[in-house]
């Protein structure tokens, strides 16, 4: 009687070429990558660049609201309901204006919302709010 069908001991002396074959694709890829041809197959005097003066980086404009509830615009002191005009005026001299709303860690939230509010009314697009990193 057999242990072992045939079929059994045909596969054992059969070869498995996937490795193999996940291998030479593998190396064929980085020959592809690393043989890529130069652009250079014309003689052309390129034009230079000029130099440009690049655009001074927009100043942000803070806003402090510390934990008694005043407010600030760049240690500036400004009432609730002068700052809408004060924002609508710093907003047409610099259109890209960048506010940064700095609250004290003991403000209440709805003093820093209302800043925020009124950021929105004024068409304020770029907002942020600062914090610290703990180390």
């Amino acid at each position: 009687m057999k242990k072992c069908s045939h079929s059994a001991h045909e596969s054992l002396t059969e070869m498995n070429i996937t490795p193999m074959l996940d291998l030479a694709f593998v190396l064929l890829v980085i020959f592809i990558i690393s043989t890529i041809p130069p652009v250079k197959d014309m003689d052309l005097k390129l034009p230079v660049a000029s130099k440009h003066q690049k655009d001074p980086p927009h100043k942000a404009r803070y806003i402090s609201v510390p934990a008694n509830g005043n407010l600030f615009i760049d240690r500036e002191e400004v009432k609730v309901d002068d700052l809408l005009q004060k924002l609508i005026s710093m907003r047409t001299d610099d259109p890209d204006l960048n506010v940064i709303v700095r609250g004290d860690g003991k403000t209440k939230y709805r003093q820093i919302r209302t800043v925020l509010d009124i950021c929105q009314q004024a068409n304020l697009v770029k907002i942020d709010l600062a914090t610290e990193i703990n180390k």
